[in-house]
């Protein structure tokens, strides 16, 4: 952990070729939602549109297909069965996904999903069998407790885990006290020998792969609203699409994404603030930044 890097400087985009179109800046497939959620899964694919990638697919339950089709004309859907006991999404959702994964570079996997057992096996197949990055979040994370601590030796691609303290305490199965109190250390080593990027939401939001640590300087506490996160999730996943490795995506994600909450309070204030004005403050982010 001593050796551990600490690291500064901001990773850059690359500036975009006049000749380039929709597939040079990668597609997106999220998958999210579930009944009375479907606005995480909105969230999550408007913040990748925002976030650059040229191609975004929503993949959802069934039953929130339509209202999630509306939330945003710039993104395609695609449904998902669903257990209808339950309400919730079905085991036989998986072949369907990893088919769906095959033609996107980036999964973003978890806002809104739901509780129930089905969700978690769906997301170990997912983490077992998708060959491409995953950055998993919410409900994602929720199932990975469940999970057996394996889980990553048997992926082939990287994964960037996305946990507000609450979500890593059980993880960790610690106190959200415990968490915060000694969240560095936690966070270094929670990812020794896991091969996977942290990305430990909150005050000072740590980002590590365990040989390199980024401290977030940006964002404020007007941020602490519903869907924050999900538009986090939406926007590493973007700029991995467009190329950025894991550990540098999440590193500009946290900070362009605590750049638009400061630039959203600037204008509407703190107490105002929710989860739609980072996704609309995000181009002037960009702009600071790039």
């Amino acid at each position: 952990m001593s050796n551990c890097q600490i690291i500064t400087a901001l990773p850059k985009l690359p500036q975009r070729a006049p000749d380039s179109h929709k597939g040079t800046y990668g597609k997106v497939l999220v998958v999210a939602g579930s009944r009375g959620m479907s606005g995480a899964a909105v969230l999550c694919g408007s913040a990748a549109l925002r976030g650059g990638a040229g191609l975004v697919q929503v993949a959802t339950p069934a039953d929130v297909q339509p209202i999630v089709a509306a939330g945003n004309p710039c993104y395609t859907t695609a449904c998902l069965p669903i257990e209808l006991k339950q309400h919730g999404l079905a085991e036989d959702a998986a072949p369907i996904i990893l088919e769906l994964s095959e033609s996107a570079n980036v999964l973003a996997i978890g806002p809104g999903m739901g509780h129930s057992n089905k969700v978690t096996a769906v997301i170990e197949l997912l983490l077992v069998q998708v060959e491409r990055p995953i950055v998993l979040d919410a409900d994602g994370l929720n199932a990975l407790a469940k999970l057996p601590s394996d889980v990553f030796k048997r992926r082939s691609a990287p994964t960037i885990l996305t946990p507000h303290p609450g979500e890593f305490a059980h993880l960790v199965n610690l106190s959200v006290q415990e968490v915060q109190s000694q969240r560095q250390d936690l966070a270094l080593r929670f990812v020794q020998d896991r091969g996977i990027v942290l990305v430990l939401k909150g005050h000072g939001t740590i980002v590590t792969d365990g040989q390199r640590l980024y401290r977030n300087t940006t964002g404020n506490p007007g941020m602490a609203a519903g869907g924050t996160g999900d538009v986090l999730t939406g926007l590493i996943a973007a700029l991995i699409a467009q190329g950025l490795a894991p550990f540098e995506a999440a590193q500009l994600g946290v900070y362009l994404h605590g750049k638009a909450g400061d630039l959203a309070a600037e204008d509407k204030g703190q107490i105002s603030l929710v989860a739609t004005d980072i996704i609309d403050f995000l181009p002037e982010a960009f702009r600071h930044a790039l």
